[in-house]
């Protein structure tokens, strides 16, 4: 069965890709990229650090324009990054059996309702994997005995989120401010490496 975790180069979906890959699965990292701005380079770049194999997949810009939309509405980004990673879910289901991400337990975006999750396997008859179980203090315990983790502001250059190619978007519709506003300022984790003793 093929596998793709959507990939961000962060500790959670690193940790999805490190658990299927010790079942047996042949896995590929994705980064679902819109056209807008090469937000895949981080992602790519933690993949090669691990071993993976990385994997862009086009996605639909349109649907990226909806979500700022949606975005800019709201004046928060909740709906919309729901809206393109339900996307970048049906892009993955093209390539692929099983689909995974590193959304965890106590996450509030991307979030799926569990009756999105059913329609979204039976349309595409495909497995959807999540770390649903685990919360934020297991995914840092679990990390730092797995990889070399880099703290550090977020930036357009050091994170694929999705996150990344909406800021850029909003930045050039409504001018920076307005991108901070919706996305302030934080610490991002990304995954460099593994641990020396792995």
């Amino acid at each position: 069965m093929n596998a793709c975790v959507l990939y961000s180069g962060g500790k959670d979906s690193s940790l999805m890709a490190v658990i299927l890959q010790r079942l047996g699965y042949e896995v590929e990292l994705v980064t679902v990229n819109f056209g807008t701005f090469p937000s895949w380079k981080a992602a790519a770049e933690s993949a090669s650090n691990l071993g993976f194999k990385h994997r862009v997949l086009e996605a639909d810009k349109k649907v990226l324009e909806s979500a700022v939309d949606t975005i800019i509405q709201d004046g928060f980004p909740n709906n919309g990054i729901n809206h393109v990673h339900l996307h970048a879910l049906e892009v993955a289901s093209l390539n692929y059996d099983l689909i995974a991400d590193g959304t965890r337990r106590d996450d509030r975006v991307p979030k799926l309702r569990l009756n999105q999750i059913q329609s979204f396997e039976d349309r595409n008859h495909v497995q959807y994997m999540t770390l649903a179980g685990f919360g934020h203090r297991t995914i840092e315990d679990l990390s730092k005995r797995l990889f070399t983790v880099k703290k550090e502001l977020t930036s357009m250059k050091n994170n694929s989120d999705y996150e990344i190619e909406i800021r850029h978007m909003i930045g050039e519709r409504e001018g920076e401010e307005a991108a901070f506003n919706i996305f302030p300022e934080h610490v991002q984790s990304r995954v460099i490496g593994w641990r020396e003793n792995e």
